[in-house]
């Protein structure tokens, strides 16, 4: 057998969160509800399904390798140049270029933790030395993580806002933080979930971008669009960058239904703007529950809700997964007595409420 990258024995490999039909074989229940990836509850759009099957009739051929429709329309709903935006497998994808292209080994990389488990495994494979900086009270402790930049220092990665604590870090947060990093150091803004935040201090990255070339970032059509099954994702940043990641990307890396759904999603936002409002509700509804069982919880701008069930989280999530309810357990981040819970759709989440009731 040929000897591996001796970086790829580092690495813990990422674990999804299981599928509803694989619990239900498991354990042989009728009725499982997922709530543990953070999904959008609901099915695309009329709209985007049309586009979907449309598209399908054309797989046959390969997609368009530089999304040219969808660039196009997302860079003048942006207000940024064409040539600002590239797309990916996923935000994912992308987040792996940037590490490709700006670490190697004898580098440096700085990261919150706990934080989305690809920033750590990105650059662990690139053999970069990684700082992992704790969170304080669940948000990103930046003083600690401007005192880890030099030289040698080439990507800090900032979630906002971070999964799996769901908080942000705020306009002069981010503002003081990219005025002491040094130009030759790449401040990647994961924005996964910015489509859910409703606060008047959300940091505006795309006029940060005029003052800072050293910033970028990163969004989805994963989570509120609804469609993660699709893969799709974009960044964006100074055209400088983004000639360096598209050297490294593979070509045809986002298939044709994902931007046709994509280009579908961006003329319905009407649809999506609703989803966005049943999610607060539902969010509320969380809360008001948790608050009556005096279960703490961590006020959240995402999607999901970081949940203090003060005993051993892994057990919860497995009494929890018995009765047909899929959660993530958080002691495999270090947050031990910890789970995450997706907002769902009102009968799911009625459903969660009951069961961990039961649980607890």
């Amino acid at each position: 057998m040929q000897a591996a990258n001796p970086y790829i024995y580092k690495i813990k490999p990422y674990v999804p969160g299981k599928p509803i039909d694989e619990v239900k074989r498991e354990l042989g229940l009728k009725s499982v509800i997922k709530l543990a990836s953070n999904e959008n509850p609901y099915p695309p759009s009329p709209k985007v399904l049309e586009a979907m099957v449309k598209a399908a009739r054309e797989v046959n051929r390969y997609p368009d390798g530089g999304c040219f429709a969808l660039r196009r329309q997302l860079a003048r709903k942006l207000n940024v140049d064409d040539d600002q935006l590239i797309f990916g497998n996923g935000s994912d994808e992308i987040i792996v270029l940037a590490v490709k292209a700006f670490a190697s080994k004898g580098d440096e990389i700085v990261i919150a933790k706990p934080s989305f488990l690809i920033y750590e495994i990105a650059s662990t494979l690139s053999g970069a030395k990684l700082h992992q900086v704790p969170l304080k009270q669940f948000r990103y402790d930046l003083d600690t993580m401007k005192a880890k930049i030099n030289r040698k220092t080439k990507i800090i990665f900032i979630g906002n806002p971070d999964n799996p604590a769901g908080t942000y870090v705020t306009q002069s947060q981010v503002e003081d933080f990219l005025r002491a990093v040094p130009k030759s150091t790449l401040v990647f803004v994961d924005e996964a979930y910015f489509e859910y935040v409703e606060a008047h201090d959300y940091p505006d990255t795309l006029s940060l971008m005029k003052k800072y070339p050293n910033l970028m970032s990163t969004r989805t059509f994963s989570k509120m669009y609804g469609l993660a099954g699709l893969r799709i994702g974009y960044g964006i940043a100074r055209r400088e960058v983004i000639d360096i990641l598209n050297r490294l990307r593979e070509p045809f890396n986002v298939n044709s239904i994902a931007q046709a759904a994509a280009v579908a999603v961006l003329n319905d936002e009407s649809y999506y703007r609703n989803i966005a409002k049943d999610v607060q509700e539902q969010r509320k509804y969380i809360y008001h529950a948790l608050a009556g069982m005096n279960v703490r919880y961590e006020l959240s701008f995402t999607n999901f809700i970081l949940i203090n069930v003060a005993k051993d989280s892994t057990e919860v999530t497995k009494a929890l997964l018995k009765k047909g309810v899929i959660i993530r357990d958080m002691a495999a981040w270090g947050l031990k007595g910890y789970i995450r819970v997706s907002i769902g759709s009102l009968d799911e989440n009625k459903r969660f409420i009951k069961t961990l009731r039961e649980v607890l």
